[in-house]
């Protein structure tokens, strides 16, 4: 379960993001209330994660999930650069959260 909400504390990671992009540096009412809101949801379910993965393990994971996220939306949804350097990036990340998933994370269950 605690990679579920990992999961679901990446995606609410990539919105709040978002909003934070559209509220302006928090100068528009809206945005910035969504952006508030999604990172109280992205933090609560990172630290439901947290209880039984390793706080490394977790942190990188949720931080990856909203870093890759949130440059596919910025290249999608507000026509952000897109460069062979950038996507090579992402990828990167994308190995490396893989290998954090794949290896032992040393917790006890």
């Amino acid at each position: 379960m605690a990679w579920i909400y990992l999961l679901i504390a990446g995606l609410f990671e990539i919105v709040w993001a978002y909003f934070m992009k559209q509220s302006d540096g928090f100068t528009r009412l809206w945005p910035s209330v969504a952006t508030i809101g999604f990172m109280v949801v992205s933090f609560a379910l990172l630290s439901l994660a947290m209880k039984s993965l390793p706080m490394g393990t977790a942190y990188v994971v949720w931080t990856g999930i909203g870093a890759v996220g949130a440059f596919a939306v910025g290249v999608i949804f507000l026509g952000e650069h897109l460069s062979p350097m950038r996507i090579l990036a992402a990828v990167l990340v994308l190995a490396g959260l893989v290998i954090f998933k794949l290896a032992p994370n040393g917790a006890a269950h």
